[in-house]
């Protein structure tokens, strides 16, 4: 594990029995009590939870807990994106108006592109259960053949951001090159184009 990583128990538990073709997805804590163990990470399983309704691909989490740190969250996305190969990194936490807050910031440093569409329909979905949204900075963008994704650390507005934006996920990975996901429709009905 690199310097700056905190393992937790699931990051060596496989999502499905047989995982030798399994997705792997990234999942990005972004704490600094978390990354300590002073505090229990919910934004990590949270994620887990939704992607468990939402798809019928078997995947695999690729963990990481890392301090409120721009070095830190980028070294951990990089190498989600390069040597983990995940094609979806999903970040929790970081996301607000404080001083160390600071996701958006590393996840802007590592991308080629952004997508703004991304944070502003988070926001908008948000905005309709809580006036605080506005403060939020979520983005999201493209590394390679990488989407990523930030996301806010309550797990309840985790899912709320994932309902809103997560359609439109797998087509965009369609189009950067990733791993092909496919969903349950009934959960969370992605959009392709027709052929």
């Amino acid at each position: 594990m690199e310097a700056g990583f905190l393992a937790t128990p699931s990051t060596v538990t496989k999502m499905h029995a047989d995982s030798r073709d399994a997705v792997p997805i990234g999942i990005l804590t972004v704490s600094d009590r978390a990354s300590r163990g002073v505090y229990e990470d919910k934004g990590g399983p949270g994620i887990v939870a939704v992607l468990r309704d939402y798809l019928v691909t078997s995947w695999n989490p690729v963990f990481r807990i890392v301090a409120d740190e721009e070095g830190l969250i980028r070294d951990a996305l990089i190498d989600m994106a390069e040597n983990q190969g995940c094609s979806l990194i999903l970040t929790t936490g970081g996301t607000g108006p404080a001083l160390r807050d600071v996701t958006p910031e590393a996840t802007e440093a590592v991308c080629k592109k952004m997508l703004p569409g991304f944070g502003e329909l988070m926001r908008t979905a948000s905005l309709r259960e809580v006036p605080t949204a506005i403060l939020s900075r979520q983005t999201a963008g493209v590394r390679g053949t990488s989407l990523i994704v930030n996301l806010p650390g309550k797990p309840s507005s985790i899912r709320t951001c994932l309902d809103a934006v997560f359609p439109a996920i797998p087509y965009c990975l369609d189009l950067i090159g990733g791993y092909r996901l496919e969903t349950d429709p009934a959960r969370c009905a992605s959009f392709r184009p027709k052929a």
